[in-house]
């Protein structure tokens, strides 16, 4: 799906492509790569590297064409094996043509355009769009930071009442989230640090980049934090799971050695063999006594020695 945004003055929705509009991409399909490659004369293998998910984060120049592959966090599911994960956005501009491409509808990109209409400003040119895109990623960052947190908090909290496996899972599941989130952090801000260089900057994009470096570096030392808490919080978690086994074990353990001595006093008197007991009738009570009485001392002794 393609769309057409005039952003001089205010973004608007427009029919078609005029110059210096924006033309936004999502989940390109067959007649999208077509437009772009024919009709915009767009590279061929742009399109090809935005659609690796595993594409990190840069920018590359090829006839006048500067692409940029900027990591952006993505929510795909609570019930997925990652929730939180990152996906590359494609930016593509070569003179009076601002593309964007990205294969999946992210609420990052709806949430874009939305702010931008509400505050009623567009964008002065390319260098604008690029680096208020590269604000709005850094601000999600930190918006799913606060919810990777909030699930985090709700985990504890569920895990002091009573410690269950699919807690822990869920926990395990954000540390890949937050591993994505560091990872692409650090590309962004690599890829920021070299297009100041490359892109026409003023003093107003100036004092936006100064933004984006504040953002991406909070995002990046609250990812950083939270990785720790996280990794806290699994290995706490994990040696109150080893102390309850080992109380469990030793519990076992104290009362097989309890019911021993009982279990070795009948079989003692169960033998075939001449004891002088077998023909008194005094024999079995004599035996379920001492029974009683070996299984009363061990209990005695397990409690002084708090084994039980």
């Amino acid at each position: 799906m393609r769309t057409f945004w005039n952003f001089n003055g205010s973004i608007k929705h427009i029919d078609s492509w005029h110059p210096n509009c924006w033309v936004q991409v999502t989940c390109p399909v067959d007649e999208d790569v077509e437009y772009l490659e024919k009709e915009l004369g767009m590279p061929d293998y742009f399109l090809s590297d935005v659609a690796d998910t595993d594409e990190r984060a840069r920018y590359d120049l090829d006839e006048g064409w500067l692409m940029i592959i900027l990591r952006i966090p993505h929510l795909k599911s609570f019930s997925s094996r990652s929730p939180y994960t990152t996906i590359p956005l494609g930016i593509v501009i070569k003179e009076d043509k601002i593309i964007t491409i990205c294969n999946q509808e992210t609420r990052m990109m709806l949430d874009f355009i939305n702010h931008q209409m509400r505050r009623n400003e567009g964008f002065t040119d390319a260098s604008d769009l690029v680096f208020r895109i590269f604000l709005s990623a850094s601000v999600w960052y930190l918006k799913y930071l606060k919810q990777v947190n909030g699930i985090i908090e709700k985990a504890k909290r569920d895990l002091d009442r009573h410690i269950d496996n699919k807690d822990l899972v869920n926990l395990s599941r954000l540390q890949d989230s937050l591993t994505y989130f560091a990872t692409s952090i650090k590309g962004n801000e690599t890829l920021l640090s070299k297009l100041k260089f490359r892109l026409p900057v003023d003093e107003l994009d100036a004092e936006l980049i100064e933004d984006v470096n504040i953002e991406m570096n909070q995002a990046r030392e609250t990812t950083s934090i939270y990785i720790n808490i996280l990794n806290s919080t699994m290995d706490t978690y994990a040696n109150i799971i080893n102390n309850n086994m080992n109380s469990v074990m030793r519990l076992l353990t104290s009362l097989n050695m309890i019911i021993m001595f009982p279990t070795l006093i009948t079989s003692m008197f169960g033998m075939n063999l001449i004891n002088g007991m077998e023909n008194w009738s005094g024999g079995f009570p004599i035996a379920i006594i001492t029974c009683i009485l070996s299984t009363i001392l061990s209990l005695m002794w397990f409690k002084r020695k708090n084994w039980l």
